[in-house]
């Protein structure tokens, strides 16, 4: 029980500030969701730095582990709006941003997790 406490706690978190900023920035003049690339790439970053934190260190418990990588980067990123607002651009023919929102996003989390990993080596 104290495991899904711990997972909806940091998932709320996560989730309310994934709203405060994605509304902000997804208000851009542009036709790219800023908001949902912010989160998504900011969450993959964070989720690296946690992880390694956690395999180098031992020092983060299962329950610390559980509110911070599946709770609040799980409630802060957004798989399932990034790929609704990929169906828009394809619905509207917008196949230029939808290929450079999709590779971009998907290249950027790469290297944001991988980044985390490294700069939790360097602590």
């Amino acid at each position: 029980m104290k495991a899904i406490l711990m997972v909806f706690l940091g998932g709320g978190l996560g989730s309310a500030l994934r709203f405060i900023i994605s509304r902000g920035l997804n208000k851009s003049a542009l036709d790219i969701p800023f908001g949902t690339f912010t989160v998504n790439i900011v969450g993959s970053l964070l989720l690296g730095l946690i992880l390694g934190i956690s395999l180098r260190t031992g020092s983060l418990s299962n329950n610390t582990m559980l509110f911070l990588a599946t709770g609040f980067c799980g409630g802060f990123t957004t798989f399932s709006t990034f790929t609704f607002e990929n169906q828009v651009f394809l619905r509207t023919g917008d196949y230029t941003n939808f290929a450079l929102y999709t590779f971009g996003s998907i290249l950027a989390g790469f290297s944001a997790v991988f980044i985390g990993l490294y700069l939790s080596k360097l602590g």
